[in-house]
């Protein structure tokens, strides 16, 4: 074979070609593939379908740690890419953050070993989830649930545009995100790598996500963008058991009506070019091994061409977890034919030689595996890595500048929410004296949370000292003769996550007598996926005491949530003066609490999820009339069905107030394939400029299936000066309103629905029925 003759032509055809038409260069990517696969080897094929973690490659005692300072081992390297001709390498070495000098030396070696042996360059992936996670020096944002909260998709675009080009600074084309799974379950340890629970909010913020790291040609990403992983694909944020990577148990009409729809909506309108697989299992089936959601409804029914991949270890997991499957080379012969095309393997070597041996055998038809390859081979195309395979830091000056720190300031400053403010007790008035207690307070790990210079975030100290603590931002805000830290409660940072040392709680009750605010920062120390699991959703006990006696003192209590996932607060909320949510706002999340408190800033921030008040009460916005019956039936069963919550999707309040007027539709009545135009005027009735988020919900009155009490149509963030008002037009097609039937088909019903902005509500109907025979609408 002659695979470097022909890509020599391919990079001749890539540097002439690449500002034609996107359907012109996706024509002429696929005759390079088709060239390329002609002459390429099973080996070497199977060996493009194989990833695998630095640490396999570098200088150490064994495949799972590796020396420090990191070095490539020259003898692994020639094991895994020039006998199994490995195609990709994921993830940093020793669970460590690297400088953009680090990654360069690193990444320009695999690359330069892997042209020399196939020709094919190898494409690196990493999980840049919040900013270019394992990165140091890079610029990190709030993380997924802080972004939500924003209800901001210009600001996520600008968000992932960022870590587009600090990954690609960093030498990786490809990030393992956004992550997209609903975090329909408080109890989730991932809650907070979610958009929340609405289908609705994750897709729109999703596609605004896929667009900022891949740009606007996803046949040609820029030297600036990245590839994006949509992940994890699907289901996976609702395990039954509340605990990461168990069984899921999801209605069909669910499953296609709210988990399917953000990752349908991020492929075909936002173009995403990679889908990473849920862990888990749904209704049975373990989704890497599901040939119907990975191969049918993905590739099959949105015509998808990019590349599906596992997540980690798991077409093992099938195996030595799932026990589907009586050995490995069934794991393989399994997830291989259910659709997968890239496996994460990650340290075991035997995946190639074993894919190898199906093919041979005829288990896996050749057919699947020239699939898989050329979809691999497409994304290395469409990323320019046969052009440009690796390339100097020193191309990207803004790496960590202070225009990317503006903008994640920016988000952090939107995605705080102010859920109470009993006598308009915020904001803190300048000179005045203040305690900031709780173990949340001082802490640079707690506001960024887990995947932050480590896989747990148990490293962020040692790289984020430049930044500023609430501590710190408010004794900057407030000057330091006014603040004072006493925590009270302290985790133990050597242990796990919800580990406390033994709380000190009436050396900070006894630090109030000084103050005239008690800033009390709770929550969770960081964590994720597994490790993050818990027993209790409620606040722990230590914390809940450190409130409770705080608030004895008298002096007003501002409760600051610093949290994952919502933990339950009902016996500490009555007494707190106000209550302020930041979830995991990132590096620059105190000065931007700093700033709200003071009233420099004024929060913006609504709730992306229902934040529960009881464990036995969990419940989205979303759900069945039968889950909220007013009052009692009658005759001798009468009971109701009442769920109390602590504060409702969608709620943050500001320091200014919002008239809604004018409500109007252009149409009261319309067909199916019609769109509405609904308008409203808002007004700013205060005395200070703010932001709102004007949302749109629906209501279907009578339908065939019980129906969400109400659902999330369309939304926009405005911004008013005191006085200003401004009209707002959202844009509803009717298909929008269509459920999904019994039969797994989308349905719109003849009947009423109710449209509601603000306080204001409008009637429409729908004059016709229509059952869409496609799988989508």
């Amino acid at each position: 074979m002659n695979i470097k003759k022909i890509l020599l032509a391919c990079s001749i055809l890539i540097s002439t070609g690449m500002h034609a038409q996107q359907t012109a260069s996706s024509a002429q990517t696929e005759q390079k593939i088709n060239q390329l696969l002609s002459k390429m080897s099973l080996e070497e094929k199977v060996g493009q379908m194989a990833q695998y973690t630095l640490d396999l490659i570098g200088k150490g005692g064994n495949a799972y740690v590796s020396d420090e300072p990191f070095e490539i081992d020259p003898a692994m390297l020639d094991t895994v890419i020039g006998k199994y001709k490995v195609g990709s390498i994921l993830n940093t070495a020793n669970n460590r953050a690297r400088t953009t000098e680090v990654w360069e030396k690193v990444i320009t070696a695999i690359q330069k070993r892997a042209l020399k042996e196939t020709g094919i360059p190898v494409i690196y992936g990493i999980d840049s989830n919040h900013g270019t996670t394992y990165t140091a020096g890079g610029t990190f944002f709030p993380q997924e649930i802080g972004m939500a909260a924003t209800f901001n998709t210009a600001l996520m675009e600008q968000g992932s545009q960022v870590s587009a080009y600090e990954t690609r600074a960093s030498n990786i084309p490809w990030t393992f995100n956004p992550t997209m799974d609903l975090g329909r379950d408080a109890r989730w340890s991932r809650q907070w790598e979610s958009f929340g629970e609405d289908a609705y909010l994750n897709a729109r913020m999703a596609v605004a996500s896929v667009e900022g790291f891949q740009g606007a040609n996803r046949n040609h990403v820029g030297r600036d963008h990245i590839a994006a992983c949509v992940k994890h694909y699907m289901g996976y944020g609702v395990p039954v058991s509340g605990k990461d990577r168990t069984p899921a148990v999801i209605s069909e009409t669910d499953l296609r009506e709210k988990f399917f729809e953000p990752f349908r909506a991020a492929i075909v309108e936002g173009g995403a070019l990679s889908l990473m697989v849920n862990s888990g299992i749904i209704n049975g089936v373990s989704t890497h091994a599901d040939y119907r959601l990975v191969t049918k409804w993905i590739k099959e029914d949105l015509n998808f061409d990019g590349v599906i991949v596992t997540d980690w270890a798991d077409v093992q997991n099938l195996l030595s977890r799932d026990h589907i499957v009586q050995d490995y080379k069934g794991a393989v012969k399994t997830a291989i034919n259910a659709g997968i095309d890239m496996v994460m393997e990650p340290y075991n070597l035997k995946f190639c030689p074993t894919l190898v041996e199906l093919v041979n055998e005829g288990e896996v038809p050749m057919s699947r595996v020239d699939d898989a390859v050329r979809r691999v081979l497409r994304l290395k195309f469409r990323l320019g890595l046969f052009e440009k395979p690796y390339w100097s830091r020193n191309e990207y000056p803004q790496f960590g500048s202070a225009e990317h720190a503006a903008i994640a300031k920016a988000a952090a400053d939107e995605s705080i929410t102010l859920l109470k403010n009993q006598d308009n007790v915020l904001p803190i008035k300048k000179g005045a004296r203040i305690l900031v207690a709780g173990p949340n307070g001082n802490s640079m790990r707690t506001l960024n949370g887990g995947w932050s210079y480590s896989w747990q975030g148990e490293k962020t100290e040692e790289f984020a000292g430049q930044y500023n603590t609430i501590f710190e931002a408010l004794q900057n805000k407030f000057g330091k003769e006014n603040v004072v830290y006493e925590p009270g409660v302290t985790y133990k940072m050597d242990g796990q996550y919800f580990e406390e040392i033994v709380p000190e709680i009436q050396k900070s009750v006894a630090a109030a007598s000084g103050a005239d605010y008690i800033v009390l920062c709770v929550g969770e120390n960081s964590y994720c996926e597994t490790p993050g699991n818990l027993d209790e959703l409620t606040l722990s006990a230590n914390q809940t005491q450190l409130a409770l006696a705080l608030q004895k003192t008298g002096k007003p209590v501002i409760l600051v949530l610093n949290e994952g996932r919502p933990r339950l607060i009902r016996t500490i909320e009555p007494g707190a003066k106000a209550v302020v949510q930041v979830y995991l706002p990132g590096n620059y999340g105190g000065d931007a609490l700093a700033d709200i408190l003071s009233g420099d800033v004024n929060p913006s921030g609504k709730l992306p999820y229902t934040y529960p008040k009881f464990e036995q009460g969990l419940i989205t916005y979303d759900h069945k009339p039968s889950q909220n019956i007013q009052g009692k039936m009658e005759g001798a069963y009468d009971y109701g069905a009442q769920t109390s919550v602590q504060y409702p999707f969608g709620f943050g309040l500001s320091y200014t107030t919002f008239e809604y007027s004018g409500l109007s539709v252009d149409k009261k009545e319309f067909a199916p394939g019609d769109e509405i135009t609904v308008s409203v005027q808002v007004k700013n009735t205060g005395n200070v400029a703010g932001k709102e988020a004007v949302m749109l919900f629906s209501s279907d009155l009578v339908a065939s299936l019980s129906p969400d009490v109400r659902r999330l149509r369309a939304f926009e963030k405005i911004s008013l000066n005191p006085g200003e008002t401004k009209t707002i037009t959202l844009k509803l097609p009717a298909k929008d309103l269509a459920f999904v039937n019994e039969n797994g088909k989308w349905t719109l019903e003849e009947g009423d629905f109710k449209l509601q902005v603000g306080d204001k509500i409008e009637t429409v109907r729908s004059t016709q029925t229509k059952i869409w025979d496609a799988p989508n609408k």
